[in-house]
């Protein structure tokens, strides 16, 4: 008999938009650190339309199930971005893919809740981003979300 089961993740592959390196590759690293797979990390919208549209479909076309799977489960996207595009045209662009949104960034969004999940407030630590990538998969399961600093969901 199994007394403690491990719970399923929601959210496995990660797309991270962000147009700092330094953020970009830190982000990347604690990402991938806590067991997430990196999809991409790009730094403007358009960068995001082209991986959205390769990653579309479950699984790669003319594989089987064994192949790699495909597709983004949440987007970490900064507000301000290269380019003339946000982090507001990134979440549309999810949102229309059906792809959840969670901004990270040094200034609280305004008008956001119809298009994003919620944001998580920079600077932050790996701790602090781990445990918000935990509350996320939480709420996209419809379970109880705990308090995590910094953190806000909608």
């Amino acid at each position: 008999m199994v007394l403690f089961s491990k719970r399923k993740r929601v959210v496995k592959r990660i797309l991270i938009v962000e147009d700092e390196p330094l953020v970009a590759f830190d982000n990347e690293t604690m990402v991938a650190d806590a067991g997430y797979k990196v999809v991409a990390t790009v730094d403007d919208c358009d960068g995001v339309v082209e991986v959205l549209n390769s990653e579309a479909g479950q699984f790669a076309p003319g594989g089987d199930e064994d192949d790699e799977p495909r597709g983004i489960d949440l987007v970490l996207t900064d507000i301000s971005l290269a380019g003339e595009k946000t982090g507001y045209d990134v979440a549309r662009e999810a949102k229309e893919r059906g792809i959840p949104v969670l901004f990270v960034t040094a200034t609280p969004p305004e008008g956001a809740e119809e298009l994003v999940l919620g944001y998580l407030l920079k600077p932050y630590q790996e701790r602090t981003l781990r445990a918000a990538l935990k509350a996320v998969d939480r709420k996209l399961s419809g379970e109880k979300v705990p308090k995590v600093d910094g953190l806000v969901l909608y």
